[in-house]
């Protein structure tokens, strides 16, 4: 089964209609948005009504929940009643794999991201095994985030932790093969994924956590 991974939208249009007609020619099953539909981008309208439209299974981001306590004109209204419903976690079973979809990092953080990678998009060693810690308890076989624009795919522990990237700002999106757990990372508008968005920005998250 292929699961098509999109994550960190930001009400951008056109990479997010290039990832779902990517996951269209090769044959996915199912499509999936770790969060923040919302934020930075003007097009929220038709990003809504495209991930609608795709029957995406989506959770809600930060942006989106800042979306919801904000004043919006009438003509945004349904975006509202829309992201009300939206769940903050998935929790899958498929192909005898157990799948946990969250926007930061589980149970249900929508703030504490995961940052694995340094200003170069290499591997930190001392925050993977920070996550893997943290992540010693949770009995799951994969853990999808999106949150911090960091673009990886790495076991923390016994868990294949994905972030396929913001489809904006990391020019990124994934596929997911199950059972084999195989994971494609697949370019967006023509650019060289991106591993790491505004490093100035993850630097000071990283200082903080």
């Amino acid at each position: 089964m292929k699961i098509g991974l999109i994550s960190d939208i930001h009400a951008t249009v056109d990479p997010l209609e290039q990832a779902l007609t990517l996951f269209g020619r090769m044959g996915v099953d199912m499509t999936i948005c770790a969060g923040d539909i919302a934020g930075y981008g003007e097009q929220l309208d038709k990003t809504v009504e495209l991930l609608l439209d795709s029957e995406c299974q989506v959770i809600s981001g930060n942006h989106d929940l800042w979306f919801l306590e904000s004043a919006v004109p009438d003509s945004q209204l349904w975006i509202k009643d829309y992201f009300s419903t939206l769940p903050a976690t998935l929790n899958f079973t498929i192909e005898d794999k157990q799948l946990y979809v969250v926007h930061a990092s589980p149970p249900c953080s929508n703030g504490e991201g995961i940052k694995l990678l340094d200003q170069h998009g290499e591997i930190i060693p001392a925050r993977k095994d920070l996550w893997e810690n943290k992540l010693n308890r949770f009995d799951h076989d994969v853990l999808i985030v999106g949150h911090t624009h960091q673009l990886f795919s790495v076991t923390l522990g016994n868990i294949l932790t994905i972030n396929p990237g913001s489809t904006k700002f990391n020019h990124s999106c994934a596929i997911l093969t199950l059972p084999e757990l195989a994971v494609q990372i697949i370019p967006l508008s023509g650019k060289e994924p991106q591993k790491v968005w505004n490093w100035s920005q993850m630097e000071g998250m990283y200082e903080q956590a």
